[in-house]
């Protein structure tokens, strides 16, 4: 049996953040994880950050009882290929591969594997992520709750319907560059009016985090909660008519729905 509890493919910003977040909970511990790479570069930063066993082979890292895929789209082909042999009947595969199916990744990996494929995004760098994750029917109800509270170590997780990741990828794999240039816009509007520019970042990021803060605790409607600051004939209704009348709304859905329909277009 296998020394390491939880290895993975892939350490890139991604993998080492979700690795972080998992030893930081207090999931596994140093001695248990084992992490493989293709540079020397990458393996002596992990291995110097995080304190685990790196290495370059992806053979050694799949040995692990729940293996990890955090590798790109176009190099999972040549990384099945190199651990086919060396996965276990019993092992936990996790896919953070963008637009690889349940179907394909079995396909793949090989028949009577248990397979979870997921979804993260980019804040899970600073411990914030929002994952999705689905199933295939050889998983069972521990091993989802395991890989749920893997996830939710470096951020919130849900358990979705496999129809729903292409969505997921819109509304929350792809919509931090939609908000980032959100704030970057509030901020040039400060700046065009006088703030310096780091102020003016700071003024609007925290904002939009503390937002999302209040929709997330309040469970109040987002909504009601615009309502509660819109002041009859004041200074914030008078920017949400501009706003409306510049189509944020439809512009937002555009962004959400196209990056929804590329990852479909992805998956086939």
């Amino acid at each position: 049996m296998s020394e390491y509890k939880i290895g993975f493919i892939g350490a890139g910003n991604m993998g080492s953040a979700m690795m972080e977040g998992i030893l930081c909970a207090g999931l596994c511990e140093k001695n248990e994880m084992i992490a493989s790479c293709h540079s020397h570069g990458t393996k002596e930063r992990v291995e110097k950050k995080l304190g685990i066993r790196v290495t370059l082979d992806n053979r050694e890292a799949s040995s692990a009882k729940i293996v990890f895929l955090a590798v790109k789209p176009y190099q999972l082909a040549d990384v099945v290929e190199d651990i086919k042999g060396s996965l276990k009947e019993d092992t936990l595969v996790i896919s953070v591969v963008a637009g690889k199916t349940l179907l394909q990744l079995g396909q793949m990996l090989g028949s009577g594997m248990h397979i979870v494929r997921s979804m993260p995004n980019t804040p899970a760098m600073v411990g914030a992520a929002m994952s999705a994750i689905c199933t295939n029917d050889l998983v069972t109800e521990e091993e989802k709750e395991e890989a749920k509270v893997l996830f939710e170590s470096f951020g919130q997780a849900e358990v979705v319907r496999e129809d729903l990741m292409d969505v997921v990828t819109g509304v929350s794999g792809s919509s931090p560059a939609f908000i980032y240039m959100v704030i970057e816009a509030m901020a040039d509007a400060a700046v065009a009016e006088g703030m310096q520019r780091k102020a003016a970042y700071k003024f609007a990021a925290q904002t939009v985090l503390g937002s999302a803060k209040m929709v997330l605790e309040t469970g109040k409607h987002p909504g009601e909660l615009k309502d509660a600051v819109t002041s009859p004939g004041g200074t914030t209704i008078e920017g949400v008519a501009a706003l409306e009348a510049n189509g944020l709304r439809a512009t937002m859905m555009a962004g959400v729905r196209a990056a929804v329909q590329k990852s479909r277009d992805m998956s086939k």
